[in-house]
């Protein structure tokens, strides 16, 4: 456990780090390799924080809130008191999320098992309408929510609202003071140290999910990131690049575990056809559809595939591609493909909160990133019994055996892309015959079941080994 000190010199950075921020500023840039990957582009003015915040839990309509309680109101979800320990998930985000909103919400429902009581606390902007897309996860998952009003850099009360809300979720959980803390980013890895003059028994854990956003403020999030890490009790790394990247940040190894994304099989079976799915979707059957998942952001390559699918299509073939998700290049996208006359055959279809029509709907699903940990898309979209393309980047390898349960090509090429594509085309025994492999490495070796048990287990080791913060 970490020892309790006055939080002021609990948080007080080293000359080192002192040094390393000073860089961040002056130059932006780090003196690790590790947190120089994703160079700073360009400036955008900062929100003022609003005068009134609010701290919320997803309201429900059959709970009243006594008098005396502060401004939380009772999820729907929320549980009856037990003597379990609880593990809080705090998690900042904007719109709808990404890949790890997977993870953290599919949690509480596979701990409850194994022994612990579950809370995703998620730290978002009040005025962001695509949060409503988590709400609805939540409870589709049973996942007790809590909301956190939160403002940006400049909001200096965040920390404030967090301790007012674990205070609350600790009397509504009936749970005990030395609850854990586990972290999925860099902010709510810094909230956790910062809470802890006011929780001293609490115990801290971090999921490194990956860094692939590039903004002008991603160098000073590497950099706190990096701090936050030293001083966490235990780290998990979803990919073997990650946990290299964290042994690099001078991580022993005794407060470091890979452990691989993973995902709930059964939640991917579906009754419908692949042709009924296509119809749905306003396709004919006999177009070969191409399908692509992700953040419309310059790390996932989104622009190689659609060239690659132009060329086939230049070439006479039938193919149509369908890109599910939203984000900042997506205006960039759309000139591209109006640019090659291809707006029937290529459609960015925004946020999808459910892709599972997508998959099913696929002949071959492609990743065309230049950066992943080990994609929840991928593993989806073999649980759907789906052919898969990849660029072979990080733990990617791992998951897909290429000409087994996948072709691998290398990033930043379309040309590569192309040929694969074409491969899954023209062959149908190669494509089913990768699909049924990649249906049984996903449902072997990929349970979600399975991760919940190392990561309880590790929530396990906490309370038996000693930790001092360096």
């Amino acid at each position: 456990m970490c020892a309790t000190k006055n939080v002021e010199s609990d948080i007080r950075f080293s000359k080192a780090d002192r040094d390393e921020f000073i860089m961040i500023a002056t130059t932006g840039t780090s003196r690790s390799p590790v947190w120089d990957r994703c160079p700073p582009e360009r400036s955008t003015k900062q929100r003022a924080m609003p005068p009134n915040t609010r701290i919320t839990v997803t309201p429900s309509p059959n709970v009243r809130r006594p008098q005396s309680s502060p401004p939380i109101v009772e999820s729907p979800m929320m549980p009856s008191p037990t003597d379990l320990p609880l593990v809080l998930h705090p998690r900042v985000i904007s719109g709808q999320g990404g890949g790890p909103e997977k993870t953290i919400l599919n949690s509480p429902r596979f701990l409850e098992p194994l022994g612990y009581q579950a809370a995703c606390l998620y730290l978002r902007d009040p005025h962001d309408d695509g949060f409503e897309i988590i709400r609805q996860r939540a409870g589709q998952t049973h996942a007790p929510l809590i909301e956190i009003d939160d403002f940006g850099l400049r909001d200096w009360k965040i920390v404030g609202r967090c301790k007012a809300a674990v205070e609350e979720t600790l009397k509504r959980f009936s749970a005990d003071d030395d609850f854990i803390w586990h972290g999925h980013d860099y902010k709510s890895n810094l909230i956790g140290l910062l809470l802890r003059k006011s929780f001293p028994k609490m115990q801290l854990v971090s999921t490194v999910h990956g860094w692939g956003q590039r903004t002008w403020k991603t160098p000073i999030y590497f950099a706190i990131d990096r701090w936050c890490l030293k001083r966490y009790q235990q780290v998990i790394c979803v990919s073997q690049d990650l946990y290299q990247d964290c042994q690099k940040l001078g991580l022993p190894e005794t407060r470091l575990s890979l452990i691989d994304n993973a995902i709930a099989l059964g939640d991917y079976q579906v009754d419908y056809s692949q042709a009924d799915a296509k119809q749905q979707l306003g396709l004919n059957e006999d177009a070969f559809l191409i399908a692509g998942v992700g953040r419309l952001s310059d790390e996932k390559g989104f622009d190689l595939l659609i060239q690659a699918i132009a060329e086939l299509s230049q070439s006479g073939k039938n193919v149509a591609l369908r890109i599910a998700g939203d984000g900042a290049f997506r205006d960039a996208l759309q000139q591209q493909i109006d640019q090659l006359n291809l707006g029937n055959r290529i459609e960015l279809l925004g946020f999808v909160a459910d892709p599972r029509l997508l998959y099913q709907a696929c002949d071959t699903f492609v990743l065309s990133s230049f950066r992943e940990g080990l994609p929840n898309v991928l593993l989806e979209a073999m649980a759907m019994k789906r052919p898969v393309v990849s660029t072979r980047v990080a733990g990617i390898p791992k998951l897909v055996v290429d000409g087994d349960n996948g072709i691998l090509i290398h990033s930043g090429d379309h040309k590569q892309i192309k040929d694969a594509v074409q491969i899954m085309l023209e062959d149908p025994e190669t494509r089913q015959r990768i699909a049924a492999s990649g249906y049984e490495t996903v449902s072997s070796k990929f349970s979600f079941q399975v991760r919940m048990d190392k990561i309880a287990a590790i929530y396990k080791k906490l309370s038996t080994t000693p930790f001092d913060c360096p």
